[in-house]
């Protein structure tokens, strides 16, 4: 992880491609003052997808900023207590993204973040490479069923993970991306290495469950039943079977 102080801000990046980036690239406006604005995703708030120029081999990169929820979300729509660089929601997701990239697991491969001090708080944004021709598990389900092998596959995907200690906070069906090459997890905020223990991946699966099924709520003719839910968890026990037991 290389960091470099600007005035206010600190931008911190993984990939050499991002040691030219600006401060202003952070943000949607610059983007699209350059017509490079290519999509977006619409969740809670806004996610942005954006085309780089030739020196970064034309990727396209996604763009996010980091906003509160729940509560706190009252008080300040995306101010967080600074209490150091590597506290914060940005310089973790990228950081932890970083490891697991280099390691050859399915994510994203993280480009870099902006965390932006004002007076005790900060403000954050990350860029990470968008993964090619995917789309998230509930769009791809709300037209196309997965075979068996699928979910067994998704099931001994989610297991490697936590094998390997890898917490995702919010493990849900639409941070789940399929594409021709296979499954990826995505958006890491507040995903970290924990000690290997079956309560928290217990937990893990029980949330993506009660993602699928609220998904469904919404879309009956979501492309998921019972028995798909226990495929990918015997595809899961043959990686990690302590979760399930």
């Amino acid at each position: 992880m290389q960091v470099k102080t600007l005035s206010n801000s600190t931008i911190v990046w993984s990939q050499e491609s991002a040691a030219t980036l600006s401060a202003e690239a952070f943000s949607v406006d610059y983007w699209q003052q350059h017509n490079n604005v290519v999509g977006q995703s619409k969740g809670r708030y806004t996610t942005w997808f954006v085309q780089t120029d030739a020196q970064h081999h034309h990727q396209q990169w996604v763009l996010r900023h980091y906003w509160r929820g729940g509560m706190m979300e009252k008080l300040s729509r995306d101010a967080y207590f600074y209490t150091g660089l590597t506290r914060t929601r940005a310089y973790a997701e990228l950081a932890l993204l970083a490891l697991l990239y280099q390691e050859g697991f399915p994510v994203p491969n993280p480009i870099a973040a902006k965390i932006e001090r004002f007076g005790l708080w900060y403000r954050a944004d990350i860029i990470i490479e968008r993964v090619a021709k995917a789309k998230d598990l509930v769009a791809h389900l709300s037209k196309t069923a997965l075979s068996e092998k699928h979910w067994h596959t998704l099931g001994k995907t989610i297991a490697k993970f936590h094998q390997r200690g890898v917490y995702h906070a919010d493990l849900n069906a639409k941070n789940i991306l399929i594409s021709e090459n296979g499954f990826h997890l995505i958006d890491f905020d507040r995903g970290e290495i924990k000690p290997l223990q079956a309560s928290w991946q217990q937990a893990n699966l029980k949330r993506l469950l009660r993602s699928f099924n609220k998904e469904q709520s919404k879309q009956p003719q979501l492309q998921f039943t019972t028995e798909n839910w226990q495929q990918l968890l015997a595809g899961y026990n043959t990686i990690n079977p302590i979760a399930t037991e």
